[in-house]
């Protein structure tokens, strides 16, 4: 058994440079990763449909890369209700920690996970929904990352791309732990 990192209690990916992304699973979490762990040079993005995950790029003091930040937008993507309405693509934007704001406009609201967005957005139109899964070797063990392709396939030991279907979801699950299972025995 390994100890599990903070991270995993969020969706989560490193892109094909290293940097960390992490999203809210549900609108409590999305609450977490924006009030406990999004730091000054972090940069927030959202896919711009109504449920998703609020994601962030943890920039750990280096300036975040476009590739970084085009993977981060499909992760995005992906993790939005796009993905469930089987939707090709859906524009995704991008902003800084100062932008992103629990206050709301006198007379408004917000509910949990919500957040009011100032300032420009730098946009990622049409950003395609793409999504692999992984074996992300971790010490002795390894790590079942799900992320855009090309960051599954740079980091993962062995992947598999996922696309639109009319499995279930458990089936298709089992039978990528079975595929996994093979692999690495």
């Amino acid at each position: 058994k390994r100890k599990r990192q903070w991270f995993e209690a969020f969706n989560w990916f490193k892109t094909s440079q290293g940097f960390l992304v992490i999203g809210g699973r549900d609108a409590r979490s999305n609450e977490a990763v924006v009030k406990k762990h999004m730091e000054k040079d972090d940069l927030f993005l959202h896919a711009d449909i109504q449920g998703g995950s609020a994601c962030i790029i943890k920039a750990d003091g280096k300036e975040i890369s476009k590739e970084a930040m085009e993977e981060a937008a499909i992760f995005t993507a992906v993790k939005s209700k796009a993905w469930q309405h089987q939707l090709v693509s859906v524009d995704v934007y991008a902003v800084f920690k100062e932008q992103v704001s629990k206050s709301a406009p006198s007379g408004e609201g917000l509910s949990t996970g919500g957040f009011m967005i100032y300032g420009k957005r730098q946009w990622f139109r049409k950003t395609p929904l793409e999504f692999a899964v992984g074996l992300l070797p971790e010490g002795n063990s390894f790590l079942a990352m799900g992320a855009p392709p090309k960051a599954v396939k740079k980091a993962c030991l062995v992947s598999f791309v996922l696309g639109y279907g009319t499995r279930k979801r458990s089936d298709v699950a089992k039978e990528i732990f079975k595929a996994f299972s093979k692999k690495i025995d």
